[in-house]
């Protein structure tokens, strides 16, 4: 999926169930079960009321599908990242950047300096890459006596950067 074809957008209350359905959906792209997406779906579940009051932005593509979502919640100085899902078709492809960047401006300019997050242990290697730092351990909200990983990002300073693969000396 070409980055230039995404825009990140306020995400609308009338969206609240496709974007349910989507954050469910990426979920079971990592492969856990049944009863464990059943446990998962009240956690998941955006209601109408919710979208705006989460601060919640969508990735679209250019013909109008959602391809993800990313939603910041708290108040200044210490945030959430609520929920963050990318649609499976669109994985790779990019648009899980541009909602965590869209979500640490977003963050900076409403005067937070913190965010943190309860990661998906698959997700890790991603949160990772964008920054973000393990600070410990948190109960899952879905799942009695699963663990996750909490992450957290320090918004005073500079976002992370891949660093480019190094140029081989000149032969000679």
């Amino acid at each position: 999926m070409e980055q230039q074809t995404v825009r990140i957008r306020p995400g609308r209350p009338e969206e609240a169930a496709r974007l349910s359905a989507l954050a469910l959906r990426s979920k079971a792209h990592w492969g856990y079960d049944a009863d464990f997406m059943e446990a998962c779906v009240a956690e998941l579940t955006l209601e109408p009321g919710e979208v705006e009051a989460r601060r919640t932005a969508v990735a679209e593509s250019g013909d109008g599908r959602l391809l993800g979502l990313v939603t910041l919640e708290g108040q200044p100085p210490q945030g959430e990242l609520g929920l963050m899902f990318v649609a499976p078709e669109a994985i790779g492809g990019g648009v899980g950047r541009l909602l965590f960047d869209h979500l640490r401006e977003a963050a900076r300019a409403a005067g937070f300096t913190r965010i943190s997050w309860a990661a998906d242990p698959n997700a890790l290697p991603f949160y990772e890459a964008m920054g973000g730092r393990r600070s410990g351990s948190i109960p899952s909200g879905s799942v009695a006596g699963r663990v996750l990983p909490l992450m957290e990002l320090d918004l005073r300073r500079p976002a992370a950067t891949r660093s480019r693969p190094a140029t081989p000396p000149a032969a000679g």
